[in-house]
Parts: C-alpha cells; sequence; structure tokens
C-alpha cells in the first residue's frame, strides 16, 4: 500500500513541538538549539520523512542550484573538471545547471540570464569569455577558475610555477631548441604564466628558444592542419636538432603526438612532447604523454568551498560581505612520461 505523505504536523505531534519550530527547522536551523535539532532529526528518521523540495523552494526561496558557465567540452581538461565539480554533490548538496558557450559573448549572457531565472544561488565560471567584472554585477556569489578574475572569487594554477617546470624538464632531457606553443593572450590570463615561466628558464640557462602564438580551435581537423605546418616549419629550421615542445594543454599535445606518429610511424628521437593538464588523455595516448598536472579534484573541491563560503554567508540574517575577493592559488605537480 502506498504510504502516508509526512507532514509538518505530523512531525511536530511526533516531537511535541509547534509547526513553527519545524518549519525553522528546515528553513533557519541555526535559530533552534542543536539538541531540539537533533530532536527533529531523528523524529525525520522515525517517520520515514521525504523532504518536498518544490514546497521547500517555494517557503524559502533557495533553489540549491548553482550555475556553471564552461567555454567546450572538447578540451578534456574542461571535461574532467566538470566531472569533478558535480562528484561535490554528495560533500555539498549542490545541483548543477551546464551551459557550454563557446566563448560568443551574446550566447553566454543569454545562458546566464537563463541560469538568474532558475534563481541560482551561485556560478562556477570556467569560460573567460565574460569580463569578472560583469560577472560581479550580477550580485550572486561567483568563483572563477583559471580565467582573469580582478572582481571575482578564484581558484587558479600555479600557472608560472607549471611553465618553469615544463622547460626544465626538457632542459633535462638535453633539447636542442626550446619550443612553446600557445593562444597570444592577455597578460591578466592566468595561463600566461606558463608563457612567463617558460621564457624566464629560457633566458636564466641562455637556451635556445621559440615562442609560437597560434589560435587553436575547439575543431581537430583545423587544429591537427595547423599543427602539421608547425611542424613542417619546425623540421626545416632545426632538422637535426632536438626540438622540446611544450605545449599548451593535454588535448593539443595528444594531437601533436598522433600526427607525429602518423607521419614517422613512431614518436622521432628529435621530439619531446610535455603537456599541461593531466587530464585523462595524458595518460591515455597512444603514448603516455608528460604533463604539468593541475590537481583538478583538488580545484573543484576548493572552487566549490568557496563558493558555498559566499552562499551559506548570504542566508544569514545579517551577511556581511567579502571586503575584496578570494584568491586560491594550487600548485602543479610534474608528470614524467614516456615522450620525454
Amino acid at each position: 500500500m502506498k504510504s502516508k505523505k509526512v507532514t509538518f504536523a505530523d512531525i511536530a505531534a511526533y516531537t511535541n513541538f509547534s509547526k513553527t519550530t519545524i518549519s525553522r527547522y528546515f528553513n533557519n536551523p541555526d535559530s533552534l538549539t542543536l539538541e531540539n535539532q537533533q530532536k527533529i532529526a531523528d523524529a525525520l528518521v522515525a517517520l520515514d520523512y521525504k523532504e518536498n523540495k518544490v514546497a521547500r523552494i517555494l517557503a524559502n526561496g533557495k533553489t540549491e542550484f548553482v550555475g556553471i558557465l564552461i567555454p567546450n567540452l572538447y578540451m578534456h581538461y574542461y571535461a574532467e573538471m566538470l566531472n569533478q565539480i558535480l562528484a561535490t554533490y554528495e560533500t555539498y548538496g549542490y545541483k548543477f545547471l551546464v551551459f557550454a558557450g563557446h566563448e560568443k559573448k551574446d550566447v553566454e549572457r543569454k545562458y546566464i540570464q537563463e541560469l538568474l531565472a532558475y534563481n541560482i544561488e551561485g556560478m562556477i565560471a570556467l569560460s573567460p569569455t565574460i569580463p569578472s567584472e560583469e560577472l560581479a554585477s550580477y550580485n550572486i556569489p561567483v568563483v572563477g577558475v583559471e580565467r582573469e578574475d580582478r572582481h571575482i572569487c578564484s581558484v587558479n594554477t600555479d600557472n608560472y610555477m607549471g611553465g618553469v617546470q615544463a622547460a626544465s624538464l626538457l632542459k633535462k632531457c638535453g633539447c636542442d631548441i626550446f619550443i612553446h606553443i600557445n593562444a597570444d593572450m592577455p597578460k591578466t590570463t592566468p595561463a600566461y604564466g606558463r608563457v612567463q615561466g617558460f621564457m624566464d628558464i629560457c633566458a636564466e640557462h641562455r637556451l635556445s628558444h621559440e615562442l609560437i602564438f597560434t589560435d587553436l580551435t575547439n575543431d581537430f581537423e583545423e587544429n591537427r592542419r595547423k599543427l602539421f605546418q608547425i611542424v613542417e616549419t619546425l623540421e626545416k629550421k632545426y632538422p637535426h636538432e632536438t626540438k622540446g615542445v611544450f605545449m599548451p594543454n593535454d588535448t593539443h599535445a595528444n594531437v601533436l603526438l598522433n600526427l607525429l606518429i602518423r607521419k614517422y610511424g613512431e614518436l622521432p628521437r628529435t621530439y619531446r612532447i610535455i603537456g599541461f593538464d593531466n587530464s585523462p588523455i595524458s595518460s591515455e595516448a597512444v603514448i603516455p604523454t608528460s604533463t604539468v598536472g593541475q590537481q583538478i579534484s583538488v580545484i573543484a573541491s576548493e572552487t566549490m568551498e568557496l563558493l558555498s563560503l559566499q552562499m551559506n554567508e548570504r542566508k544569514k540574517r545579517k551577511p556581511t560581505p567579502l571586503a575584496q575577493p578570494i584568491h586560491k592559488i594550487i600548485p602543479p605537480v610534474l608528470i614524467c612520461r614516456e615522450t620525454t
């Protein structure tokens, strides 16, 4: 037989509390003593209470929804970061609404309005498209990940140290020429630290090096064509030198690796490759790829902790806003595999 739905009146009768007290337990538990909170919690177990989420949202306006704005799922880093953020549900209890904006401002602004219409309690911005000043103007807690973050809280990898680690490993491998391929980005972008760290090591040790700025996209065939042209150029300029190539991420490192293997049947001895991320593709590649590992699970956990801090503060009767954005830096971990 279908069991009877347990109401606030049933819980009140069981505990000898008023329905107002039961309502306070769900909407403002800190207003009750710990002893009374425990009594009501025990009653919920005894009565096999099933919470009506819709009714709770209507009562207190708290949806427990967090919006996520992600650039794309082509890059393995973003796919794994999303996977790790979603896994925080067991710890924090927030549900997620995810939109991929493909770095189009008009599209992302439309998605943000959609998220706001769902009364999200906070937002995680992995996409770099919308300036942090604009994100802050929406007056909800926001945490950025690996993007410009002057006006919002953020969690980033120590990208400068990552660039240092990558160049240092290629130096240890005895490379003759050091190549870093990346997008031409503003210095306010956290990932620019990879360029600066690489350059500083090359300058410090007087290493022959070259920066190649190119916009690699979210299209495999287009990226393969661009990297093929870069390889052709490198082989004309440095035919016999050992080329140490620092790629901007593991996805593009894997495209370069596949291109070389298809051309030569193996990874030539004149190439050493290191990526950045430690997304699953780096270890699953046909030749496991060395990488500067971003601690993706740690970044996801720290992101939700920082966002939860802001969201919980807003639930207080007299919330105290942050005096200034909090920025957390997570150290990278160098992972050496077969491509170096």
